[in-house]
């Protein structure tokens, strides 16, 4: 397995809880969530943002509405559905137990051999 492989396995198991946490905050835009999502320095593309989208409406967890642009075309815009907002908390909490857990393991220095 290469360094590249196991980043992306990682960065993906984070990136719906990272959506879903950017959409908690209120309706937001698509292309805004990529930009923050890059900001924070989760790469994304649009080809991988889209599909998840659909995945997570389709599973109840998001909605959309159409907002009218006086730049172009009309706008999705996605908000969690009751359902989404209870499946992040859920997520939220094992993400604290998660990260607690990583850090108690990788904070520990290396016991001498002998020690153990």
């Amino acid at each position: 397995m290469n360094i590249e492989n196991a980043q992306v396995q990682m960065r993906k198991g984070i990136l719906e809880f990272c959506i879903l946490h950017i959409i908690s905050r209120g309706e937001v835009y698509a292309s805004d969530m990529l930009d923050e999502l890059t900001s924070a320095r989760i790469m994304v593309v649009e080809g991988t943002l889209y599909p998840l989208l659909t995945r997570l409406k389709n599973a109840g967890f998001l909605d959309y509405k159409w907002v009218e642009s006086s730049s172009g075309p009309p706008r999705k815009y996605y908000v969690l559905t009751r359902d989404g907002e209870v499946f992040l908390e859920a997520m939220q909490s094992t993400w604290s137990e998660l990260s607690d857990s990583v850090t108690t393991i990788i904070g520990k220095t290396q016991k001498n051999k002998g020690d153990q």
